[in-house]
């Protein structure tokens, strides 16, 4: 079990894997879809696995604990049966959202004392606070509690930063080790914001502790463009190169196709399910608002590249009139595209790896996708 690499491209480092874990399989690159709450909102199970293909999910266990609270969770079989979705579930340990939600943070040595975002309660997490929630949930991947800080950061702060993720790191290593009874997996998290001495640091010991794989963060937290690629041509020299490889946050496509043909195996981002909330779809030509007036009379799908049950269906008209008229059915079939469209990049980008033509495919697409409606 644990990560297999299958193959790479002849002209980049983008790659082809696979990651089994007790509940399943999942091909790499992937992208998992958020289910923040045990959810991935707008979703059934059902049209996620089989209409849309997706093989594996991301929970988050810091919002879980909140609510409905974990021993509802072990009451109801552990978190795959709670939600009923049988295949793999990756949690986040949540230590972003705690920094990003929760007020009245105090960060120590020991963990994070922090006010509930949802009802104020005081609450205190430790390193190995949240590998015992992940492993009573059930998780098949589980992410270490790290400190992200924010960009800009002044080195000496993203230093900090990386020392005490290395010490939460470790801790969280030996309580993994302590107490997992079934096929669990550990992830360790690279830190150090856009300084190269700060993230080989952080590489080489997070190697040093020894991980299942290895998730690339503090980046898509607001740096540009130019940083985080600088960040990532570096790490993909000094990542191991027979372990996953998982950039947390990435979601925008172009950035997804930069990030594998540097090597990067597994994505996650609220974007394609929060985006068709707000009615805007994602397709092979751009991004489509699909609320605006010049929709009104379209009767086109929103894709016409897409045979996803959205626009093997429906017009733009009709999910214009949805979401006009505030009705529940507009964003959830807005939803099931958008997350179609990025599980089928994925699948689409594997194939071209494997047909040793990755360079020219995502040429393609970004032509394409850069281009927009003629």
């Amino acid at each position: 079990m644990g990560f297999k690499l299958i193959t790479k491209d002849k002209n980049t480092d983008a790659r082809v894997g696979r990651f089994e874990t007790a509940h399943g399989t999942f091909n790499t690159p992937a992208f998992m879809p958020v289910g923040t709450q045990a959810t991935v909102k707008g979703l059934m199970p059902c049209t996620l696995k089989d209409e849309i293909g997706s093989e594996i999910i991301l929970s988050n266990a810091y919002h879980l604990f909140i609510r409905p609270g974990i021993d509802v969770i072990k009451n109801g079989g552990g978190l795959h049966k709670f939600m009923s979705w049988g295949r793999p579930i990756l949690t986040d340990s949540g230590g972003y959202q705690i920094f990003s939600l929760a007020t009245f943070q105090k960060l120590t040595e020991e963990g994070i004392s922090f006010l509930s975002h949802f009802d104020g309660r005081k609450l205190f997490l430790s390193p190995e606070d949240v590998i015992k929630i992940e492993i009573a949930l059930g998780s098949d991947i589980m992410m270490v509690l790290d400190e992200c800080v924010s960009y800009p950061c002044d080195y000496q702060r993203a230093e900090k930063a990386v020392e005490l993720t290395l010490r939460w790191a470790k801790r969280s290593k030996e309580e993994f080790e302590s107490c997992r009874k079934n096929p669990h997996f550990l992830f360790g998290i690279i830190q150090g914001s856009v300084y190269p001495e700060l993230r080989k640091q952080s590489v080489e010991e997070t190697v040093k502790i020894g991980f299942d794989g290895y998730a690339i963060g503090g980046l898509s937290v607001g740096e540009g463009k130019p940083e985080r690629n600088e960040m990532l041509f570096l790490l993909k020299g000094i990542l191991p190169r027979d372990m996953i490889r998982y950039f947390m946050g990435a979601g925008d496509p172009l950035d997804i196709l930069t990030a594998v043909s540097f090597g990067i195996d597994l994505f996650d981002c609220t974007m394609p399910t929060r985006l068709a909330r707000n009615g805007t779809a994602f397709t092979s030509l751009g991004k489509l608002v699909i609320r605006n007036s010049g929709f009104k009379n379209d009767t086109r799908p929103v894709d016409k590249n897409c045979d996803c049950y959205t626009c093997s269906n429906f017009s733009r008209a009709y999910l214009r009139h949805l979401f006009n008229t505030e009705e529940m059915l507009g964003p959830a079939l807005l939803t099931l595209h958008n997350v179609y469209f990025y599980i089928r990049l994925m699948q689409n980008i594997r194939d071209a790896v494997k047909q040793g033509r990755f360079k020219e495919f995502r040429k393609e697409f970004e032509n394409k996708y850069q281009g927009g409606e003629k």
